[in-house]
């Protein structure tokens, strides 16, 4: 990405409120988009905010005026572990939202990475199928959909999705995913969608909450270098939204910060 990119800031008190203020700012946001287009895109985030996140979609009677036949959701990284297993980020956002909405949104909208199982042994196989399923719902000649909102935790490292600082998949071009070995953070394999499918996303929502993230928060809205801190290449094509508690912005200079 080149030029200069704008990140909107919006702090919340607590990481409670920020959870249940990105609900019903993505809630808003969707109805809103159906109005103009369908289908829409959305891209999922695991983590602790990520998750109780979900849970307040669900608890909110808004979600009722979303046509969910209409969206479709994908993931921005996995856990390559079997299927169910408790860590994955599809499980957990199964729990927290997509089988509460039952038959309102249909199976074939639910897009999950492979899990790992004797037909998908390795996590090339998973980025793999995964970069197919991604390519059959883009525009013809395109890797992925123009994915309306992507959602992205953040790390204490400044990691997004699994995309750590000076890692190697970091380097991963031309493709919109890549499998990831030796993941800093258990467990050590995983599945990530490459900055270039990052940005693809017409906006990019970043999601962190917590005072050890705040040193990370502030160099990557300082557009700090992304081999070091992946989140400052976290852009969309249309917007870039920081979504913060109060702790995660301590590190902020007074009014907060674009670049």
């Amino acid at each position: 990405m080149t030029g200069r990119v704008v990140r909107d800031v919006v702090v919340h008190p607590d990481a409670t409120l920020l959870a249940e203020a990105t609900a019903a700012r993505l809630l808003v946001t969707l109805v809103d988009l159906q109005s103009h287009r369908a289908p829409l895109h959305v891209v999922l985030t695991g983590g602790t905010v990520g998750i109780t996140t979900l849970a307040a979609v669900t608890a909110s009677p808004v979600r009722d005026a979303v046509d969910w036949s209409q969206v479709h959701l994908w993931w921005g990284d996995e856990r390559f572990l079997p299927d169910g297993d408790p860590d994955r980020n599809e499980t957990q956002a199964r729990e927290a939202l997509v089988t509460a909405l039952g038959d309102a949104l249909p199976a074939d909208n639910v897009h999950p990475v492979p899990a790992l199982d004797a037909d998908v042994p390795t996590p090339e196989d998973a980025a793999a199928a995964y970069a197919d399923v991604l390519a059959r719902h883009a525009d013809d000649g395109d890797q992925v959909p123009r994915f309306d909102v992507l959602l992205l935790g953040m790390g204490p490292d400044g990691h997004v999705a699994s995309l750590f600082p000076e890692h190697e998949a970091l380097q991963a071009a031309g493709v919109a995913t890549v499998a990831v070995h030796g993941s800093p953070k258990p467990p050590p394999l995983r599945v990530s969608l490459t900055f270039d499918a990052i940005h693809a996303a017409r906006e990019v929502w970043v999601v962190a909450a917590g005072a050890e993230k705040a040193a990370a928060v502030a160099s990557a809205l300082a557009a700090a270098p992304v081999a070091t801190t992946p989140a400052a290449g976290a852009i969309g094509t249309e917007r870039t939204l920081w979504l913060l508690d109060a702790a995660a912005s301590g590190d902020l200079p007074a009014g907060g910060a674009t670049a």
